[in-house]
């Protein structure tokens, strides 16, 4: 029988975990012939932990961080991200920003009548050209910030937040992710912050599935890491209304997976 929620271990090694991250992303770069990182930091506990463990493998002098607002959007944010930049020492003149509301709205103008979606997806996507026009400048590496959660449920805009150099991050769920986090002592107000990739005013990303990050990775680590099937996952305490809505982002977005296709 599958063990109930409270007994699905999702636990990680926080220092193994973590020293096996910075010696991941330190080799990867001296094999790559690079010393330094751009990131961008929204404020969350992805980008932010990312940043962490970016600064302790290649020290905060050789990370370049991009902080691209849409306007006045998400405020507290920018000021959380601030104060994260401050706590890490980034230099001042390594630290780029940005307002992405001029550039977005130039090319969201030409279809008057886009949805919220596109819209989000258009931002996504000229943070990521801002992102690698200042790794051309600064001779470096994107540093990513997806985890396996965001990555299973197809939760990215292609070509926007999902381009990157590396991943430090892809091996764990967002749940695991929030352990690393407080391990790595990020203020605990960035952990518990409601995720949001900042793609419509007021958007949430839990609000958005129906359903929770919790949920989801439990549910994912069943059903793809331990191989169980969908009727084994049902035995889960968790609504079947869910556990169907999980499976069904899994499946729909499978394809981001496998493209382009190549002939």
């Amino acid at each position: 029988m599958v063990s109930m929620p409270n007994q699905v271990d999702l636990s990680i090694n926080l220092v193994k975990t973590s020293e096996e991250i910075v010696s991941f992303i330190k080799t990867t770069f001296k094999k790559a012939g690079f010393s330094k990182a751009v990131i961008g930091l929204s404020g969350g506990v992805d980008s932010t932990t990312s940043l962490y463990l970016g600064v302790e493998a290649l020290g905060s002098e050789n990370i370049y961080v991009g902080l691209f607002p849409y306007g006045g959007w998400n405020r507290e944010d920018l000021g959380d991200a601030k104060l994260i930049l401050r706590e890490l020492k980034i230099p001042t003149e390594n630290i780029i920003l940005l307002d992405i509301k001029p550039l977005a709205d130039k090319i969201i103008a030409v279809d008057p009548v886009m949805n919220k979606l596109r819209r989000g997806n258009i931002m996504v996507r000229v943070r990521m050209i801002l992102l690698y026009d200042l790794a051309k400048k600064y001779n470096s590496l994107v540093l990513g910030t997806e985890n396996k959660t965001e990555y299973l449920l197809g939760y990215f805009t292609r070509f926007g937040d999902e381009a990157s150099d590396i991943e430090p991050l892809m091996r764990l769920y967002k749940t695991q992710v929030r352990q690393l986090a407080g391990y790595l002592k990020v203020p605990e107000k960035i952990i518990q912050k409601a995720p949001t990739a900042s793609m419509w005013q007021g958007q949430t990303d839990e609000e958005e599935f129906g359903f929770t990050y919790e949920e989801a990775d439990k549910i994912l680590h069943l059903y793809i890491d331990r191989k169980k099937s969908i009727e084994e996952v049902v035995q889960l305490d968790i609504q079947l209304e869910i556990i169907n809505k999980v499976i069904d982002r899994l499946k729909r977005n499978e394809f981001k997976h496998n493209l382009p296709h190549k002939f």
